[in-house]
C-alpha cells in the first residue's frame, strides 16, 4: 500500500503570500518557517491569510478536513488537561462531538 504524500505547507504558503498577500509576508512568514505543521497551525495560518470566515463556510470546510494521528492525539491530551467533555472540545476546535466520540474508540 503506498504511503500518503504530505503537502509542503511551506511553499504552498509562500506562493499564497507572494500572488495574493505580499503585505502579509512580514507578519505570516515567522510563522511558516518550519517543516512540519501540525493541523491547528495550518488552520491558524489560514485564518491570518484569509481572515475568519462565516459559519456555513466554517461547517462546510470542517467536513473536508484531516487529521493525522498525532493532531488527533494532541487534541484529546488538551481536553485531558482541561477536564472537558466531548461537547466542550468539540467546540473549541469546531468538531463533531461524534466524531470526538469515535476518535476516543479508536485511540483509548
Amino acid at each position: 500500500m503506498e504511503k500518503f504524500k504530505i503537502p509542503n505547507y511551506k511553499e504552498i504558503f509562500l506562493d499564497i503570500l507572494k500572488i495574493k498577500f505580499p503585505e502579509k509576508k512580514k507578519k505570516i512568514l515567522p510563522l511558516i518557517n518550519k517543516e512540519k505543521f501540525s493541523a491547528e497551525e495550518i488552520l491558524s495560518i489560514n485564518n491570518q491569510l484569509y481572515g475568519e470566515t462565516d459559519k456555513d463556510k466554517s461547517l462546510l470546510n470542517n467536513k473536508l478536513h484531516s487529521y493525522r494521528e498525532s493532531d488527533i492525539l494532541r487534541m484529546l491530551d488538551y481536553q485531558k488537561k482541561n477536564n472537558l467533555n466531548n461537547t466542550e472540545l468539540a467546540n473549541h476546535f469546531n468538531l463533531s462531538r461524534n466524531t470526538v466520540a469515535k476518535w476516543k474508540k479508536v485511540f483509548f
